[in-house]
């Protein structure tokens, strides 16, 4: 999954614009009675007009937005009245109130329906935007004025959450370079243009790579394994991309793609995993070698500049974990348990290859192709048989809403009246336990091409009482389309999935902040994925499952022995799984621990397999999940010295699971105190005594270690 916010793009995937190249007037002006982002909307909950919003109305508003931006701060910190939390905190909490509009519309079109124009202006604009950032954080003014009501906080009659808002604040500043002298934010500023530009571009080049990835080939039996419908599909996206004739697979943001476990053939299984592992290394323009070798290098100098030996330790300071030690010994004590549960699970694929009287040695294109054999035969589950169950549809109204219903009392209604960016996206309004409006949901479930790959949340509108908005919520996968006329089966993978989004979606939903920086998901990297992955386990919740489970011919609900084959099964291949994302882990760590005391690195490859190595997951069957040169996450979406995040998160989750069992689980009382304690309280408060509140004492990671069966 891949996790977003408008907060966080705004920092990491920051714009700009340019008059001319950006489609605005002629002479750059800004009209404010045509833009559509002159003044907030009107339609329900203030939601994005996208029917109203063309391409070329970006950049002038961007423009004007930034102007009325600056201006805002610019008047914060001139005032010359003594500092007060109003006049600096809370008055920042309303500034920008057109930019997060323009923002918000922005990168739901980048992300999830973008084209040419967008993807250039993008890349355009990232270091202006990037520049006006510095110019609030690095204003020397208006951090006296932060500094110094900072330093009185403790005597000042404030609330708890306000005072979370002006520590938060300060911090923001701090790590930013606020402390440095003007020729060090000089520097600074030029970095940060530098990598927000790179970045957006790593990005753009990822989205074109993966689109030219796809594998063509002329026959269906290159394809033998797949179903008709997937066949079907395969058919229409060869057609949709000019090859009539042939059929096509598309790569999706992992190493490892879904086909790989159905494909018989296995030099066709060779090509469509090598169209994957090399399809931003090619070379061409998508190749992102030569980006991430100087993003590397930025992050390097920003961090010893700020007065840190490297990325890791500047980046973690708010996080959970703190430290790049704290990660390292973490990832160090689940490290040695995955790759030994991952032999013991090679060992059962060897011996499958051998009996089937092959001698070929274990490839990473063989082994979720032998791994379903081999669950097929341990567990007598085969997918073939279980995907009929899970209809897209069904899964997310039955499944998905129905578990929250249950837990929290919310309820849904679709709503065709409010425009969306795309035909494929679906909207619902939520509503509370009372009855009363909460809330808008967008659910973007198909893969496009201009659609980035993964699967995210984010707010269209961010949640404030100060500011009095309600959520705006929306949730992109990227499943197959179906062919015309057939239904939407997915895999249970897929299905948990969609339970995951929404379990941040939850998070959003349920928020209850008055300040709009403290709200919701704006939370810790390590701390943000907890409530995704706990919402995962309502997925198998029987209740919850005969719910949504029905066969899309027969419509019969799916039988207990076939529900008791998917749990027995649910540690299969875990230990292959926890060591493909360690892997990544690990190597996201390597990358962001460079010091300048390290000789410059010249190889991307080279570098990887030495990280890979050095932290013991260098298997040669068993790639990482995000290889450098497509490790999105790091590169451009905020995960930087953070992916271990997963992790962290997941182990709270377990823990907080485990709360539930004690409790007597799926209830609508379990489910209120964990909305009321965890889902709305965003980052209100400290995330660890949050936790700890919620949980009685700290976390322990055995219950993860033993849901994933490598304990």
């Amino acid at each position: 999954m891949k996790y977003m916010s408008s907060v966080i793009l705004m920092s990491s995937i920051i714009a700009s614009c340019n008059s001319g190249a950006d489609g605005s007037t002629a002479d750059g002006s800004y009209d404010s009675i045509s833009n559509p982002f002159a003044k907030e909307s009107e339609l329900p909950y203030h939601t994005i007009p996208f029917d109203k919003i063309k391409d070329a109305d970006f950049g002038p508003a961007f423009k004007e937005a930034m102007k009325l931006h600056a201006d805002e701060i610019e008047k914060i910190a001139n005032d010359t009245t003594p500092a007060t939390f109003e006049n600096v905190f809370v008055a920042l909490e309303k500034s920008g109130a057109m930019l997060n509009r323009v923002s918000a519309a922005f990168y739901v079109l980048t992300g999830a329906n973008t084209n040419d124009r967008l993807q250039k202006m993008e890349e355009e604009m990232a270091p202006v935007l990037a520049a006006h950032s510095d110019g609030i954080y690095l204003n020397e003014k208006l951090f006296r004025k932060v500094d110094e009501l900072y330093q009185q906080l403790p005597a000042l009659p404030l609330d708890a959450e306000s005072k979370r808002l002006a520590e938060v604040y300060h911090q923001k500043f701090v790590m930013a370079g606020a402390n440095l002298p003007d020729s060090g934010k000089a520097v600074l500023k030029k970095l940060n243009e530098e990598e927000a530009a790179l970045s957006t571009k790593f990005s753009n080049q990822l989205l074109g790579a993966a689109k030219n990835a796809a594998l063509t080939v002329d026959s269906k039996e290159a394809l033998a394994g797949l179903s008709e419908a997937e066949l079907e599909a395969a058919a229409e996206a060869a057609k949709k991309d000019g090859k009539e004739g042939k059929l096509q697979l598309a790569i999706i943001n992992t190493t490892q793609q879904p086909a790989l476990m159905s494909l018989k053939d296995r030099a066709t299984r060779q090509q469509l995993f090598e169209h994957s592992w090399n399809r931003a290394e090619k070379g061409d323009s998508n190749d992102t070698r030569a980006n991430i070798l100087r993003l590397a290098e930025i992050r390097t100098q920003k961090a010893n500049l700020l007065g840190f030996p490297n990325y890791a330790a500047w980046k973690l300071q708010d996080q959970m974990a703190k430290t790049p030690v704290a990660v390292e010994k973490f990832l160090s004590q689940l490290t040695p348990a995955a790759v030994k549960k991952a032999g013991l699970e090679a060992n059962d694929i060897k011996a499958l290859i051998t009996a089937q009287k092959d001698s070929f040695e274990l490839q990473p294109w063989d082994w979720d192709f032998y791994a379903e054999q081999v669950r097929k035969a341990k567990y007598d589950l085969d997918e073939s048989e279980v995907k009929p169950y899970f209809v897209l549809d069904s899964v997310l109204e039955n499944g998905v809403f129905f578990a929250a219903e249950k837990l929290y009392g919310i309820t849904f209604k679709e709503r065709k009246d409010i425009p969306v960016y795309h035909e494929d996206v679906r909207v619902f309004e939520v509503f509370d336990n009372d009855g009363s409006p909460m809330a808008l949901f967008y659910a973007d479930m198909y893969k496009r091409d201009n659609k980035s790959g993964g699967a995210w949340m984010s707010n269209m509108v961010e949640q404030s009482r100060l500011l009095d908005k309600k959520p705006v919520i929306y949730n992109v996968c990227n499943f197959p389309k179906p062919a015309k006329g057939q239904p939407a089966l997915i895999s249970f993978d897929d299905v948990t999935t969609m339970f995951h989004e929404f379990g941040h979606a939850l998070h959003g939903l349920f928020a209850g902040q008055r300040y709009p920086s403290l709200s919701g998901t704006n939370v810790a990297r390590d701390f943000v994925e907890m409530p995704s992955q706990f919402n995962e386990h309502w997925a198998l919740d029987t209740t919850v499952l005969k719910n949504y489970a029905k066969h899309f011919q027969t419509g019969e609900t799916i039988p207990q022995t076939l529900i008791d084959k998917i749990k027995a099964a649910g540690t299969f291949n875990q230990g292959y799984a926890f060591t493909e994302l360690l892997a990544a882990a690990n190597l996201d760590m390597q990358w962001h621990l460079l010091s300048a005391q390290d000789s410059a690195v010249k190889d991307v490859d080279a570098f990887e397999k030495s990280a890979l190595q050095k932290t013991g997951v260098a298997i040669s069957y068993i790639p990482p999940r995000y290889r450098s040169s497509y490790f999105l996450h790091i590169w451009s979406n905020g995960y930087s010295a953070g992916y271990y995040a997963y992790s962290w998160a997941d182990m709270l989750n377990h823990d907080a699971y485990e709360w539930f069992k004690e409790n007597g689980g799926l209830t609508r009382q379990n489910g209120q105190r964990f909305r009321d304690m965890i889902l709305s309280k965003g980052n209100s408060e400290e995330l660890a005594q949050l936790y700890r509140s919620f949980r009685g004492k700290e976390p322990m990671i055995k219950y993860m270690l033993q849901n994933k069966g490598v304990m």
